[in-house]
């Protein structure tokens, strides 16, 4: 091999090495300098590239909430058997759907003429504020006063899947960051031993979208979810192997992170420095995630408040680990609980049977957190939400146009309830209104769009200003379509 092919081979070995990132940085005609001032007001806005990836951004405005934790009850409870009661359901029950009901709708399941289907337990008003609830929910009921409902709650997605990334990432297609990937790019943490971002799984399974409803999507990913468990070992992979010490593991991880510094001084990958966050992260966590999980320290009292099941995956304990996430500085605490499909086709997913189940899971442990929160003076500062993906419909259910044996209702992505309690929430109040079947909003409807601004707002950011260039656009959680802040649920 001649001088001259070795120096082609050499200059396209070089080529094939090159990163744009470094031939703009390396260019002599000025795309240098026009890179590094794209960088640098990059780095600014969105902390891309920055050594302090959780540092907190300047907040628009005084916030009224530190922390979030979400309470989301997966396959979407019905919200006329539990807040949405509608009197005039039980004149109609078993009868004939209106045909102007069905007009233009799309359903998960229902064909043909359904029969329209009451109640199917038992409404009280209670507290000062007069709020109805049914008798499924005996704990709640009596904290309706620390409440705030939405009762007009829409989206525009009907199946489980996309409703659930509506819910949770403003986007009905997965690669959007979540809620509590946004919340913790803009609030940072307060504790650098544990994930700024927690997610805690009950009832057997995950959600239809899985991981995606806690993704960083386009921001990096050391925004992403955390998935621990209330039985074993809280985060899987996290211990070291059989006869590896942690003096060991530093060592290693002090190698690693120094491979990976070279790295990003030859590539300027911000990804690089997400690597050695994460890495330093997890090694933290070994100590400090079991000490946090561990609910056997809390007294007897405060565990029979809850109903905990030590050793067990539940709802119960899982409320009970997000207070303990919450004291110790995560921003934003993510419950999801499975089962609230109530279609009717079997027992566990009936009205008149799983349902009753569900309800009783989550009932006292809900209202356990509640008032756990207000007792510790946290509820001041703590913004408590809990929701389901959509509604469901006034009318029952069938299958290819038959009546099923069990009882049961459709999607209905017109109107659900949210309810939330907290910082900067007004407590007793109940905003927006259904039709008298409950079907869809009358008054004051809420997109998802607007729920995100408003939760934004209470966290202390403008929904406009909070902004990730990426792909052509300056993406926001709450998308491209207009969102506005309900100011009515502002305290």
């Amino acid at each position: 091999m001649n001088l001259h092919t070795l120096f082609n081979e050499q200059s396209r070995a070089d080529l094939e090495l090159t990163t744009r990132r470094q031939f703009l940085r390396q260019c002599t005609t000025g795309l240098g300098g026009i890179w590094l001032a794209t960088q640098a007001g990059l780095a600014a806005g969105t902390k891309h590239g920055t050594e302090s990836a959780l540092d907190q951004l300047l907040a628009h405005h005084a916030p009224k909430a530190k922390r979030v934790i979400y309470l989301h009850m997966v396959g979407a409870p019905s919200q006329l058997e539990l807040f949405d009661f509608r009197p005039e359901l039980a004149r109609l029950d078993g009868q004939d759907c209106p045909q102007e009901f069905l007009e233009g709708k799309r359903f998960a399941f229902i064909q043909g003429t359904p029969k329209m289907l009451g109640h199917q337990y038992p409404f009280k008003q209670y507290g000062q504020s007069g709020t109805w609830v049914s008798d499924r929910l005996p704990h709640f009921s009596q904290l309706v006063d620390e409440v705030c409902f939405i009762k007009t709650m829409q989206t525009d997605q009907f199946n489980h899947g996309p409703a659930q990334l509506m819910v949770h990432t403003g986007n009905a297609r997965m690669g959007s960051p979540s809620i509590g990937s946004w919340v913790t790019w803009g609030l940072g943490t307060e504790n650098q031993d544990l994930p700024g971002f927690i997610v805690l799984l009950s009832g057997g399974r995950q959600p239809r979208a899985g991981n995606a409803l806690w993704n960083s999507g386009f921001l990096p990913s050391v925004y992403q979810g955390v998935q621990c468990r209330s039985k074993g070992e809280p985060v899987l992979n996290v211990t070291n192997p059989k006869g590896v010490g942690r003096d060991i593991r530093r060592e290693l991880l002090d190698s690693l992170n120094r491979l990976n510094r070279r790295a990003y001084d030859e590539f300027g990958d911000p990804e690089t420095l997400t690597r050695i966050a994460q890495y330093e992260m997890a090694f933290r966590m070994q100590t400090a995630v079991p000490e946090v999980m561990n609910i056997e320290d809390e007294p007897e009292h405060i565990r029979e408040l809850y109903g905990v099941e030590p050793g067990k995956e539940s709802f119960a304990n899982n409320c009970l680990l997000a207070r303990r996430l919450a004291e110790k500085g995560v921003r934003y605490i993510q419950l999801f609980d499975w089962g609230w499909d109530s279609h009717g086709a079997e027992a566990s997913e009936a009205l008149n049977d799983g349902f009753k189940r569900k309800c009783r899971q989550v009932d006292q442990p809900m209202s356990a957190l509640l008032i756990d929160l207000k007792q510790r003076g946290m509820l001041d500062d703590t913004l408590l939400v809990w929701s389901g993906e959509f509604g469901r419909t006034p009318m029952r259910e069938n299958r290819g146009g038959e009546e099923m044996k069990l009882v049961g209702r459709d999607h209905n992505p017109e109107a659900f309830t949210l309810w939330m309690a907290g910082a900067g929430v007004k407590a007793g109040h109940t905003h927006g209104e259904t039709d008298p079947m409950g079907y869809g909003p009358v008054k004051d409807p809420v997109p998802l769009r607007d729920f995100h601004a408003t939760l934004l707002h209470l966290l202390g950011f403008n929904h406009n200003r909070m902004i990730v260039p990426f792909q052509g656009l300056n993406q926001k959680l709450t998308g491209v379509k207009p969102a506005e802040v309900v100011k009515g649920v502002l305290a």
